[in-house]
């Protein structure tokens, strides 16, 4: 069985169908294939999610059918790292189970939101073949189509903007390291996605991802929360419980919403930093843990520390790589990337089968100011699922038609705007003196004038030195 990659023609020397065989299986769990590559599929065994998206993200266009043998191997953290590729565009996934998976409630939701279809394995070959050969017409499909779900930018981030890139390059160069990363942004523009996706590309990704949101949890329990503590240790504390630091050992620790933390942990974190040990709430043992810290917050945080509320020295522990994700609204095009995502990810939720969005919603994306970000257009578009009336999603679906009321504007506007603030930035830099302004912006004296009366722009007479008196 090829691994990885190595392919073989189909019969006559056709070059045959991608196939990707996942599992984890023991030698009596694995599916003999030959029969199946005989019928001209080129067959890549993957045993885990960085071997798919490797095989995937060969040729982005190219479609492709996955078979995820679900029968032993694989924990539900394990489905839950499967998430990019099982939403990638290019591949058509088709779940191998025992009959009595069906009783299995994440397994069930995994081939419900993921899958074309299912199988009972083992199975008759030609049956097998059939069934992926429908998946794989589906991701034909979605190529030609040019579905957006393809074009993951990294570990299954969207996005092709300048900006997404920059992150996306800085997220692989981050991954390569051990040193903590800081995480700014808005909310909802993705910085839990970006913590897991360094985690997974680096040298721990076989250990713990562990998360805790510092801003969901009361003061009181804070400590407790990170640091655990020993029976006994308050009322209430019946048995020994571990702090999410020592839970991450050896693996990750994102802190989302750092900002939020409390002045008291933050003096406990920092000496954790510092000494790379930690003590239980009523426990006297120094306890060793090695943990990699990401943080992340949308509060400004150089004006927390400023302000007296975040210590500097956590700070500089802390932000030693500094990623910044960027907001939807200077996104560009991943908007529309992100929009189709949405509703291939959630159209089975709706009455009808929905062709996409019409002129009026594109329009309606590309002019609200998504204050939620990535979070606030997924949860639109899902409610438009379900809203719409006709085929298409409609701008009223998406409860944005107040931007209806404001057309984009044209070039002749944007430009008008564009020599306007040229014009005052340089009269204010060169104190109103118009024949600086004129040779500063390369014009003529005459056309600088023109254009001050067309845009009726004053120069502020410069500030004349008073006289001075000599005795």
């Amino acid at each position: 069985m090829p691994i990885e990659g190595t392919q073989q023609s189909g019969p006559n020397g056709v070059e045959g169908r991608e196939l990707i065989y996942v599992t984890r299986g023991g030698a009596g769990r694995v599916l003999a294939l030959g029969g199946v590559q005989a019928l001209g599929w080129n067959l890549h065994l993957a045993p885990d999610v960085r071997s798919v998206l490797r095989i995937l993200h060969r040729d982005p266009r190219k479609p492709h059918a996955a078979l995820l043998d679900l029968r032993e191997g694989f924990s539900q953290h394990d489905l839950a790292e499967f998430g990019a590729a099982l939403s990638a565009g290019n591949v058509g996934w088709v779940a191998g189970i025992d009959a009595r998976q069906l009783e299995d409630t994440p397994v069930r939701d995994l081939i419900r939101d993921y899958c074309y279809d299912y199988l009972t394995l083992p199975c008759p070959e030609s049956v097998l073949s059939t069934v992926i050969g429908h998946a794989h017409g589906m991701a034909s499909l979605a190529c030609e189509r040019g579905d957006v779900t393809s074009e993951a930018g990294f570990d299954g981030m969207i996005g092709e903007s300048p900006a997404m890139r920059t992150l996306c390059r800085t997220l692989r160069k981050a991954a390569l390291t051990e040193a903590p990363v800081f995480i700014a942004g808005e909310t909802g523009t993705g910085k839990e996605l970006a913590a897991m996706a360094v985690h997974r590309h680096s040298r721990r990704h076989a250990h713990p991802f562990v998360a805790i949101n510092c801003g969901a949890i009361p003061h009181s329990l804070i400590q407790s929360e990170l640091f655990g503590y020993e029976r006994g240790a308050f009322t209430g504390a019946q048995q020994r419980k571990l702090g999410r630091i020592e839970m991450a050992n050896s693996g990750t620790l994102f802190l989302d919403e750092i900002g939020d933390l409390p002045l008291e942990s933050q003096a406990s974190l920092l000496r954790f930093l510092q000494q790379g040990s930690i003590e239980r709430l009523g426990g006297h043992e120094q306890i060793p843990v090695d943990v990699r810290i990401i943080s992340a917050t949308h509060h400004d945080l150089d004006r927390a520390v400023a302000e007296g509320r975040f210590r500097a020295d956590l700070y500089h522990r802390l932000c030693v790589l500094r990623l910044q994700q960027p907001p939807l609204r200077e996104r560009g095009s991943d908007i529309d990337r992100i929009a189709a995502y949405a509703l291939q990810r959630y159209s089975q939720e709706g009455h009808r089968t929905l062709k996409g969005f019409a002129p009026c919603a594109r329009q309606a994306l590309h002019s609200h100011t998504w204050p939620g970000n990535v979070r606030e257009l997924i949860n639109r578009v899902r409610q438009a699922v379900v809203m719409a009336e006709g085929r298409l999603i409609t701008a009223a679906d998406l409860h944005i038609e107040s931007a209806l009321a404001t057309p984009p504007p044209t070039l002749d506007e944007v430009r008008d705007a564009a020599t306007r603030a040229a014009i005052e930035h340089s009269l204010h830099r060169n104190r109103g003196r118009l024949v600086d302004v004129a040779r500063e912006l390369g014009v003529s004296r005459v056309t600088l004038y023109r254009l001050m009366q067309r845009h009726n722009l004053r120069a502020h007479e410069p500030e004349t030195p008073s006289t001075i008196h000599v005795a």
